[in-house]
């Protein structure tokens, strides 16, 4: 195991990223007040000191606990769409791709025709219509109403390769039915290849949620990091000098995604012989 994680330096750095990230949340969670991340929490607009070790912002946040309590709700974000996309995805791709004929026709073609669609467009037409009533939950249900797309696209045509291989025959001959045919043997077989598509659909998913909230059309009382920088971005931090106010939020969002990315590159390594390394 060491031997070839010295060699799938991918896996290693998004692991090790995502673990700093983990150790804060959890370190912070029970040393930090996050009552604190409340506006009008704590004196407006201070830079960073002992006391407020990031800062805080103009609604009187400390911009620590923000971050604190704030990463959680994005992750839980694209954890709750990823989940699903996948989840859904898979099923459909597996059905389609085992079964073939109408079935694979239809829900291929659902699948082309939405991924046609500009997705974002589709989501602020969502977001909009629940303005005002959003919470971290619905958000993530609303991302993840168009995260399956992809999902069933890519799985499907993996699920391809492998429905003609040998112990494939094997199995239908021996009498496994369809649904334990894909159970049994097609999906042990591609257990890497989902990891490294769940990583992908929640780096993608975090990113969409953020690009909603900036745009303001997130869940405006939660301190997540997309509200975080829409709060920036109405009070014209940048502009102002508040340097403190979107470094904390953009550093956290940068450790995520480049976490999630390692990580995924890493896995797709481990799903994809061509990108194996020697041993």
């Amino acid at each position: 195991m060491r031997r070839y994680l010295a060699r799938n330096v991918s896996l290693v750095v998004g692991i090790v990223l995502l673990g700093l990230l983990t150790v804060f949340m959890v370190v912070g969670a029970f040393t930090v007040d996050t009552s604190n991340a409340q506006a009008l929490s704590v004196p407006a607009l201070q830079p960073p000191s002992w006391e407020y070790p990031f800062g805080t912002d103009r609604q009187g946040r400390d911009l620590l606990a923000v971050m604190v309590a704030g990463t959680p709700l994005t992750l839980r974000i694209g954890f709750i769409a990823g989940f699903f996309g996948v989840g859904v995805g898979a099923v459909l791709a597996f059905v389609a791709a085992y079964y073939g004929g109408w079935v694979d026709t239809i829900i291929r073609g659902i699948a082309d025709i939405g991924l046609t669609v500009p997705g974002l467009l589709v989501l602020i037409i969502i977001a909009v219509s629940l303005k005002g009533t959003l919470t971290v939950t619905q958000m993530a249900l609303i991302v993840a109403s168009l995260s399956w797309l992809n999902p069933t696209r890519t799985i499907r045509s993996q699920v391809l390769t492998l429905r003609q291989r040998g112990f494939v025959e094997i199995a239908r001959l021996n009498g496994m039915s369809g649904p334990e045919i894909i159970f049994f043997e097609l999906m042990p077989n591609l257990l890497p290849y989902l990891a490294a598509t769940l990583v992908a659909a929640v780096s993608n998913a975090i990113l969409a949620s953020v690009g909603l909230e900036v745009l303001g059309l997130g869940p405006v009382e939660s301190p997540t990091i997309g509200m975080t920088l829409y709060w920036v971005n109405f009070n014209a931090a940048i502009i102002n000098g508040w340097w403190w106010w979107w470094l904390a939020p953009l550093v956290v969002i940068l450790i995520v995604f480049l976490g999630l990315f390692f990580l995924t590159v890493g896995l797709d390594e481990i799903a994809n012989p061509r990108l194996r390394r020697a041993v």
